[in-house]
């Protein structure tokens, strides 16, 4: 018997003037709302609207195609676990030809959902504690183009559209060689600039500051480039300086030689990308032959309820461009890994990669960016490198994902172990509390903290991250974990349990910067060296 076809994706028409940080709607916690399976049933007005982006400039490397979503009166399901394992497909889900349908034409339209939050651990629990923390969004949102008569039915009411962002003009040059264009022409950050005229002139001491601050920048950054600049990097120094943060423009390229993606000779660079993205593209070609009918439906399905639940309320993160890369990507890297599958918490950590590689192509936010304005190519190449990037950081924590996920179990048995003896007063608390480790931690190592600190502060955290080597995203997040815990210690020991779960599950992290998470990495660092080499603080019943 054929495989039942998922439900059609659930679609938003939203207005152009939509300003998703302003809008009362989504608060702070829906943003990093991606775990809950809750899923009522959806019906649309207009079924199978989705497109690729136009194309733009011819390639060489061929557009991903577009896979048609199913009738949109499907029923609905309940998922039991807030990260849910899913099988890896069988051998005949492998599509064996090309066929592929047209896309329909249509808008979005919206369509509200209700759904109840899943107990991942079986505790019994306060019916308004969420282990997993996640709230129900109150609608699923992408943001495509609106048709002709759509635009046309605003009338006078509709409002100038917003600034979508700008794609640099040597982009396609850039994605061919992204090193050309700070080794060719390497520019300091511009330097702080004093409305004198307004009266608004900083203090002297605060202008030495910043002066300072900018001086610092400035040579670190002519550092990176003196290092990336060398006909064969010395990786050596790369991760030394990568440890204390990298700078913006320069993570594209940084970043995919941190991970092995990119080789140290400078001469085999534009050649491994032209391979790795090409290999890419067969593989989508492969996936998506047989469009719907060739797809795993258990593992596809759950990558559909999952893609539009990260980072709702983000525009770069609602544009349907964005959407389909995403799915692209996670599909490919779950069929290419039978031991594991998908699992909830993956989608998560392909946004930090997209918009680290977004932001060498354009000249603004990458979250507020529109991804249909790159040219085709180049939004295959960001697709492509964010792929082959998660694929090598998935590949040193693996064990996280496979069935019963034992790294996850082990890492938060360690971390339990390691606050016993750092802050051994706030383990007694828990203890006497009935708070489990796993009952948070879980979260933590499952989504490397993504649920709790913003992308901006998670792509600083992975500069130490890469910087540590291949082994830091289990290992030293431990101690990150650790850390991270420990530093709420005062105001988790005045709790009880109830309260205990509901703030680290709401942590007040929402106006972190660097400079916070650069203390969270020192203190890491520091039980890293006091307590790596013993590992028999580990072997506590």
């Amino acid at each position: 018997m054929a495989a039942k076809p998922p439900p059609a994706r659930p679609h938003i028409g939203l207005h152009s003037s939509f300003n998703a940080r302003s809008n009362a709607d989504w608060g702070e916690d829906d943003v990093w709302d991606s775990g809950s399976d809750s899923e009522s049933p959806r019906q649309s007005t207009i079924s199978n609207s989705w497109r690729l982006p136009p194309r733009r400039q011819s390639s060489p490397i061929t557009a991903p195609k577009p896979v048609p979503r199913a009738s949109s009166n499907s029923s609905s399901s309940n998922v039991s676990f807030s990260y849910t394992h899913l099988s890896a497909p069988s051998p005949g889900s492998y599509p064996s030809n090309a066929d592929t349908a047209q896309p329909a034409k249509g808008g979005w339209t919206m369509v509200r959902k209700s759904g109840t939050s899943q107990d991942a651990l079986g505790a019994k629990l306060p019916k308004d504690v969420d282990l997993n923390g996640d709230v129900d969004v109150d609608s699923d949102m992408v943001v495509g183009d609106f048709e002709p008569e759509m635009e046309q039915a605003a009338g006078a009411d509709t409002k100038a559209k917003p600034d979508r962002g700008s794609v640099k003009s040597d982009a396609i040059e850039l994605m061919n060689d992204p090193f050309h264009r700070f080794l060719r022409s390497p520019q300091p950050p511009p330097e702080p600039r004093f409305n004198h005229r307004m009266g608004h002139s900083p203090r002297s001491s605060d202008a030495e500051k910043l002066l300072r601050e900018n001086s610092i920048r400035t040579n670190r950054r002519i550092k990176f480039i003196d290092c990336l600049s060398k006909d064969d990097v010395n990786i050596t120094e790369l991760r030394k300086l990568a440890w204390a943060g990298t700078p913006n423009d320069l993570r594209a390229a940084v970043w995919p030689i941190l991970l092995g993606y990119l080789p140290l000779p400078s001469n085999l660079r534009a050649s491994t990308l032209a391979r790795k993205r090409g290999e890419y593209s067969s593989l989508v070609e492969l996936a998506f032959a047989r469009d719907r009918q060739g797809l795993d439906q258990q593992i596809w399905h759950q990558i559909e309820i999952d893609v539009p639940r990260t980072r709702p309320g983000v525009r770069l993160w609602m544009q349907a461009s964005t959407q389909r890369s995403l799915e692209r990507i996670l599909y490919v890297w779950a069929i290419r890994h039978p031991a594991s599958g998908y699992v909830q918490g993956i989608n998560d950590l392909v946004t930090p990669f997209f918009q680290v590689f977004l932001s060498a192509y354009i000249d603004s936010d990458p979250e507020e960016f529109d991804t249909s304005l790159l040219p085709t190519a180049v939004l295959s190449a960001v697709e492509a490198d964010s792929f082959w990037c998660l694929s090598r950081l998935l590949d040193g924590i693996q064990d996280n994902y496979i069935s019963a996920q034992p790294g996850i179990q082990r890492s938060v048995k360690r971390m339990a172990e390691l606050v016993a003896r750092i802050d051994a007063p706030l383990y007694a608390h828990l203890e006497s509390q009935n708070v489990e480790f796993m009952q948070f931690a879980f979260r933590w190592m499952n989504c490397l903290l993504m649920r709790e600190i913003s992308v901006k502060n998670t792509i600083r955290m992975w500069d130490t991250y890469l910087a540590e080597g291949a082994d830091a995203f289990s290992q030293f997040h431990l101690y990150v974990c650790s850390a991270f815990l420990v530093k709420w210690s005062e105001k988790l020991r005045q709790m009880d349990f109830q309260g205990i779960i509901m703030f680290l599950q709401s942590l007040p992290t929402q106006d972190w910067g660097d400079h916070e998470i650069e203390m969270l990495l020192s203190e890491a660092f520091v039980l890293n060296s006091i307590w790596h080499n013993a590992q028999s603080h580990f072997n506590a019943k």
